[in-house]
């Protein structure tokens, strides 16, 4: 039995959900998402929304919880938004950006440039004596993650000194170096 699925959604004044016969649209203040679906029903009432499986297959018991976190991201998307920062560890390591194109120095013989898609808001914070902040905002929480997870895989931190692009509040697990 799925303990996330059977949880309500609760749905804000300012937020319209479109339950369609294949896909769910979810229109908000920050913008638009749709999302595919199959094995699942929605049912609405007032202002919460109740996701109920169509049979108990495996496959249908599995897509339960999914479509419901789903769904959840999505009206959560639309109303407040998502924020993801990087923090760029190392000497040297900067980054600007010039509208959707970011520029990243991280200790290449080159600069990384990198077009940003135009539904994620990027912005760098460069403050003197602190490690360089990218902050990504969008109403789509897959895309956030994308872009994010592609910015870190470009230096990532490695364990003997900390360095690369790592997220705000990361731990990174430390080694020991070489014991002479």
């Amino acid at each position: 039995m799925s303990r996330v699925g059977n949880n309500p959604i609760p749905v804000p004044a300012d937020v319209t959900v479109d339950i369609q016969a294949d896909k769910l649209v979810v229109k908000g203040k920050l913008g638009e998402l749709e999302q595919p679906y199959d094995g699942v029903s929605f049912e609405q009432e007032d202002n919460t929304i109740v996701v109920k499986r169509n049979s108990e297959s495996k496959d249908h018991k599995s897509k339960h919880g999914l479509y419901r976190a789903l769904l959840a991201n999505m009206v959560e998307g639309v109303s407040k938004g998502f924020t993801k920062e990087l923090e760029l560890v190392g000497v040297g390591y900067r980054a600007s950006n010039q509208g959707q194109k970011l520029d990243l120095a991280l200790g290449f013989s080159h600069n990384i440039l990198l077009d940003i898609a135009p539904e994620v808001k990027v912005e760098t914070v460069s403050e003197k004596g602190k490690n360089p902040i990218i902050k990504l905002t969008s109403h789509d929480k897959q895309l956030v993650g994308f872009v994010a997870a592609k910015i870190r895989s470009f230096r990532k931190p490695e364990p003997y000194k900390g360095k690369g692009v790592k997220f705000v509040g990361e731990e990174i697990r430390r080694k020991a170096g070489k014991s002479a």
